[in-house]
């Protein structure tokens, strides 16, 4: 074994049953499982955040399937370099040779012409496309190869988790078992490594390493950071501030303060950065941390994400840089947020209770004869374009699921609705 080799490719997983977290998808008798181990695998997509396996996954999947492996890097691959991969696959067909797996890492960075470039072959099965990629592909893949292709969702690996591969790194490493290592604690290592495999055996080698001693290292709190502290640039390296910075800018506008969201917004744009995705976070916060406060502001965040497509960097970063500080300085609610897990939750909790038949159509003569749409208050047809009746199943007997937050707006629609509806709600 390569000392040299970092420590989480030497740490990779060869089979499933060594496969570390997303148990939902690989677990005895899980769905991928089942596909596997049945060698009628569709065309897949793995979305989930860096870190948590999806290229071990592919590894593993044309291992156990005993597949011809090729792979493609969306950074430095082109249309032509798929299209020799698939003329390989097409002459291993001749031969009558199963067909070849394509694993593209990072799929969401092939323009439209490069996914164009699959289509025939997924669709004919000349090759079994296994993409990776870190953004929804519901956004960053072009929809006829979506529809070819089964989307399976990754998650950032819990704490068992994380503490398995710990344990598996001391006692299995050909580098690390050879030093009397004890975690003594353990919370800063999860903590800097955020779900993230890789992150977590960077972090280790880096605390392992940096200790002057041949023998025995005792992993503290302390040690960790310190550690870290003196490797910054390794522990950075690979851009794996990623998930960090974004988080600190979305919680800088949460939190209302310009300066740091334009900080944030820099970082990301300096570290290269794709401004869709910055686009696209901002549009999300828009309307979960602003909302109704002020509805302008999704607006505004929708077309800075249509404006960011169209001109592209260095420009793009105005229109951002905009955006931000738009949405910092805005007022903040949460109230629809809330407002939808708590009907979410509710029908969770009730069920698919019928709809009251005054709601309910009746385009035909039998359903009329069914009460269907009786005494249904035509709400245009009253004072203040408003009739008091129930329009939720019966048997929900809540006061509020969307409750009004303290900010002007939603004050005044508050009185509104306590006006209208009197004491039926809670708002």
């Amino acid at each position: 074994m390569n000392h040299s080799i970092p420590l989480a490719e030497r740490m990779r997983p060869k089979s499933l049953d060594d496969y570390i977290g997303q148990q939902h998808l690989v677990a005895p008798g899980a769905v991928l499982r089942k596909a596997i181990e049945s060698g009628r695998l569709p065309s897949i997509i793995l979305w989930g955040p860096p870190g948590v396996g999806k290229t071990t996954l592919a590894q593993i999947i044309s291992h156990q399937l005993e597949r011809p492996f090729y792979t493609l890097s969306a950074i430095n691959s082109g249309v032509k370099d798929i299209r020799e991969i698939i003329e390989k696959a097409k002459k291993t067909h001749f031969f009558g040779s199963q067909n070849p797996i394509l694993f593209i890492d990072e799929i969401h960075r092939f323009s439209k012409s490069q996914q164009d470039s699959l289509l025939a072959a997924v669709e004919q099965g000349v090759v079994t496309l296994i993409g990776a990629t870190t953004e929804n592909p519901s956004f960053e893949v072009i929809s006829p190869l979506l529809s070819r292709c089964q989307v399976y969702v990754l998650q950032s690996l819990e704490a068992d988790d994380l503490r398995v591969l710990i344990q598996k790194a001391l006692t299995d490493d050909v580098v690390l078992k050879n030093y009397t290592i004890t975690i003594q604690e353990d919370e800063a290592l999860l903590r800097f490594s955020s779900g993230d495999a890789r992150k977590l055996y960077n972090v280790l080698d880096i605390v392992i390493h940096a200790q002057n001693t041949d023998s025995k290292i005792n992993v503290t709190n302390e040690l960790v950071a310190q550690s870290l502290q003196k490797n910054i640039a390794l522990y950075d390296k690979d851009g794996e501030q990623h998930y960090d910075i974004i988080s600190a800018f979305i919680k800088s506008i949460r939190g209302s303060d310009p300066n740091a969201a334009v900080y944030w917004l820099a970082r990301m744009l300096e570290g290269g950065e794709d401004c869709k995705f910055i686009a696209r976070r901002m549009l999300i916060s828009a309307s979960e941390d602003i909302g109704l406060a002020n509805p302008n502001a999704l607006l505004l965040a929708q077309s800075c994400f249509d404006a960011v497509h169209v001109i592209g960097m260095p420009e793009a970063r105005i229109i951002l840089s905009q955006t931000a500080v738009y949405l910092a300085t805005s007022p903040k609610s949460n109230s629809t947020y809330l407002a939808i897990d708590a009907a979410i939750q509710l029908v969770k909790q009730t069920g698919n209770l019928p709809v009251p038949l005054h709601l309910r159509n009746a385009p035909t003569k039998l359903m009329k004869q069914l009460d269907y749409g009786k005494n249904y208050k035509y709400s245009h047809d009253y004072s203040h374009n408003f009739a008091f009746q129930d329009f939720l199943p019966e048997e929900i007997t809540v006061k509020s699921i969307w409750r009004a937050g303290e900010n002007s707006k939603e004050q005044h629609s508050k009185q509104l609705m306590q006006m209208l509806w009197k004491s039926k709600y809670e708002f």
